[in-house]
């Protein structure tokens, strides 16, 4: 190649606008140039994350789910209590549809009758809840109905496991009226009944099936229609809703991995919380749309057990419960008549104060857990800063071939 190829391949080095136009050979190349201009920026290289190891996530899903467990049969106990003294009251001018509205009351009962005023029946409530598991288990064992169903099961195992439901709450309704009434009699009037005395009473009401006891007291038979259809309604309307929420709830975890790009090996503990949250839901939702039937089924137990309970009106105050109604129809009726509608409602802002609780111990077992599993992060193996193993930018330079003419 001469001279003048040479020239008119590179230009002239001696003229500056064909000096201009030489390639640069200290430029690297654009990818490269952008690469390493931004490679400080880049978080993988220079700042990794450090991360939970699915161990850890379980762990802190596990022990969430525990507070909870602990929360929704013990610690709501008290609201409970304050729930259902609101509910039986029929008489009382204050509804204490907000959660405020309780706060002096409560005060008053600490006050006169110790920090343990709101804790009674809570042995009776736990032993109830354990019997109904155990009839639901032995049925199940005994028959043909499953315990538990799923959205693959048949129609028939569904109508059989409805059938076990019934079945069990029809068992427990005796012995849940007798828990029930020491949840809400007052303990400065009655004389505190023992741990087992709620059997005793359960039997009492179960062999008196036709003719009550006492004056006013409903017949079992009476009380186990509107206690079945409550409880099987709930528990229906509670799975609809946790199926519900359980879909909507893996969208968004689904949606949130594909925007981050980070689906994890181990989803388990993610399933977790969704199962959690969306049964946390169900629950909430039962209690909000059925709260109106629990006011009139907990009446129709209470009537004729000559029961006193506390008047949350003032929180200092005691007054019997003396009502007259022949079923769920008549108590309804006379409650819209003489309460309103509201008067269905009576005790909302306890619901509220539990779930706010509830809610808020959940928050802070997951951060306290949290925190706890961040002592035990391991970090990430930190990635060895990428090696520029590309050929210097000369090379991609054909290298002129060496002439004598040239200067």
């Amino acid at each position: 190649m001469d001279s003048g190829d040479w020239s008119h391949r590179y230009g002239d080095y001696n003229g500056r606008e064909n000096y201009l136009d030489a390639p640069d050979l200290t430029r690297r190349l654009p990818v490269h140039d952008e690469y390493y201009l931004n490679r400080e920026h880049l978080p993988q290289y220079t700042s990794p994350k450090p991360y939970q190891s699915p161990e850890v996530k379980r762990y802190i899903g596990s022990g969430v789910a525990f507070a909870s467990l602990i929360t929704e049969n013990l610690l709501s106990h008290p609201f409970l209590v304050l729930r259902r003294q609101c509910q039986v009251n029929h008489s009382s001018r204050i509804y204490h549809l907000l959660p405020f509205t309780l706060l002096p009351p409560v005060c008053h009962l600490q006050q006169h009758q110790g920090l343990t005023t709101l804790w009674k029946g809570l042995g009776s409530v736990l032993l109830v809840r354990g019997m109904s598991l155990g009839v639901e288990d032995l049925l199940s064992k005994l028959t043909p109905w499953p315990k538990e169903i799923s959205p693959h099961s048949s129609l028939k195992q569904f109508f059989q496991h409805t059938m076990l439901k019934c079945v069990s709450l029809a068992v427990v309704t005796p012995f849940y009226s007798a828990s029930f009434v020491e949840t809400v009699q007052s303990e400065i009037a009655s004389e505190r009944p023992g741990t087992l005395d709620v059997f005793r009473e359960g039997f009492i009401r179960l062999l008196t099936w036709g003719a009550p006891a006492k004056g006013r007291m409903l017949p079992i038979w009476a009380l186990i229609l509107p206690t079945i259809t409550l409880g099987l309604a709930k528990y229906l309307f509670s799975m609809m809703v946790k199926g519900v929420a359980t879909w909507v709830l893996n969208i968004r975890q689904n949606n949130k991995w594909q925007k981050t790009g980070t689906i994890p090996k181990d989803s388990n503990p993610a399933m977790e919380d969704i199962n959690l949250s969306a049964s946390l839901i169900a629950t909430i939702s039962s209690d909000i749309v059925f709260y109106p039937c629990e006011t009139i089924v907990h009446r129709l137990h209470l009537q004729g057990t000559r029961t006193i309970v506390d008047n949350l009106g003032d929180g200092r105050s005691v007054l019997p419960i003396l009502t007259n109604y022949s079923g769920a129809l008549d108590c309804y009726s006379k409650c819209i008549l003489t309460e309103g509608t509201t008067g269905l409602y009576k005790g909302f802002g306890a619901l509220i104060l539990q779930y706010v609780a509830h809610i808020a111990l959940i928050k802070i077992s997951r951060f306290v857990l949290t925190e706890v599993g961040a002592l035990l992060k391991k970090p990430e193996p930190k990635l060895p800063n990428p090696v520029d193993d590309s050929p210097p930018a000369i090379s991609n330079v054909t290298n002129p071939p060496k002439s004598y003419l040239l200067p």
